[in-house]
C-alpha cells in the first residue's frame, strides 16, 4: 500500500520504509474485505471510491496498531505475520513514528480519495472505532485486566472495544460508501459485532493450541502475560461453542441481503473455521 502522493515527496525514505514493511507484509486483510463485501451487500461493488479509500484506512489503523502493540512497552514481540516486527528491524522509535504516521495517512486516505460528501460520517467512524472508547481504550482495558480475575462482561467489554471496535467499523464504512439504509447499517452493524466477538474468541483459542509456525507470531503469549481470555475463563469447548454462536447470528443478521451478501457469509465462517 503506497504512501498518499502528496505525502510520499517530502516523508523521509527510511520512514516510507518502516511503514511499507509493516503494511506489506501480509495479513489475512480482513477488515478491508469487510469494508469492500459490504458495500456489494448494500448494492454497490468493489470499485467504489469510498469503499476503497475506506478500505485502505482501516488497514492502515489496524497495522498501526499491530506495531505498537509488538513494542517491548507493550507486548514486546519479535514476531509478527512471520518475520521480524517493526522495531526489531527499524528500532524502536521509528516503529513508534511509523505507526503515528499510518493513522494520519488512513485520515488523509479518506479526506483525499473518498466522495467528499461521505467524508465526515467515514471520518467520524473510523475515529470513533479507533480512539479512546474503542481500540485504544480496550487496549488501556486489557493492560489493566492483566494478573486480575476479571468475570466475563468485562472480558467481553475488552473484546468488544480492542477488537470488535474495528471490525465493526470496517463493515459500518463499506455500508455508509454504499448508502445503506437505516434497516441495512443496522443489519450490517449487528453482523460486525458478532463476526468482532468470534474473532477475538478464536484469536484466544488459537493462542493456547497453535504453534508460531501456523500463526506467524508468538502464542501462549496471553497466559505468559496474565491476561485474561476465553479460554482461561470459561474452557477451550465451550470457547470454540461461543465461537461458532456468535457466527451463527452474524450470518442469520445477513437475512434480508441475498446472495448479495454471500463474501460476507463466507468471511464470517472463515473467522471460526480458523480454529481447527
Amino acid at each position: 500500500m503506497p504512501v498518499p502522493a502528496a505525502t510520499s515527496t517530502d516523508a523521509p525514505p527510511r520512514l516510507v520504509e518502516s511503514i511499507g514493511y509493516s503494511v506489506t507484509a501480509g495479513g489475512k486483510r480482513l477488515r478491508p474485505a469487510l469494508v469492500l463485501e459490504c458495500a456489494i451487500a448494500c448494492g454497490s461493488d468493489a470499485s467504489n471510491k469510498s469503499a476503497m479509500a475506506s478500505a485502505a484506512a482501516i488497514e492502515l489503523i489496524h497495522t498501526f496498531s499491530l506495531v505498537h502493540d509488538d513494542l517491548p512497552a507493550m507486548d514486546d514481540d519479535e514476531l509478527r505475520r512471520g518475520r521480524p516486527t517493526n522495531h526489531k528491524v527499524f528500532g524502536e522509535a521509528m516503529a513508534i513514528l511509523a505507526g503515528d504516521a499510518m493513522v494520519t495517512l488512513a485520515f488523509e486516505t479518506i479526506a483525499v480519495d473518498a466522495d467528499p460528501k461521505l467524508v465526515p460520517a467515514l471520518v467520524k467512524e473510523l475515529a470513533a472505532a479507533s480512539g479512546p472508547a474503542g481500540m485504544i481504550g480496550g487496549q488501556v482495558l486489557d493492560i489493566d485486566g492483566e494478573n486480575q480475575n476479571l468475570a466475563l462482561p468485562q472480558l467481553q467489554r475488552i473484546h468488544r472495544m480492542k477488537t470488535g471496535a474495528l471490525l465493526t467499523a470496517s463493515c459500518r464504512l463499506g455500508a455508509i460508501a454504499a448508502g445503506a439504509s437505516e434497516s441495512q447499517l443496522a443489519a450490517i452493524t449487528m453482523y460486525g459485532r458478532n463476526v468482532g466477538l468470534a474473532f477475538q474468541i478464536v484469536d484466544d483459542v488459537l493462542d493456547v493450541t497453535s504453534t508460531p509456525q501456523q500463526l506467524g507470531k508468538a502464542t501462549n503469549k496471553d497466559a505468559d502475560s496474565g491476561k485474561n481470555t476465553y479460554p482461561g475463563l470459561i474452557g477451550l469447548d465451550a470457547s470454540r461453542a461461543a465461537a461458532r454462536e456468535a457466527v451463527d447470528a452474524a450470518v442469520a443478521a445477513l437475512s434480508d441481503f441475498g446472495s448479495a451478501a454471500d463474501g460476507l457469509r463466507a468471511a464470517a465462517r472463515f473467522v471460526v473455521a480458523r480454529q481447527f
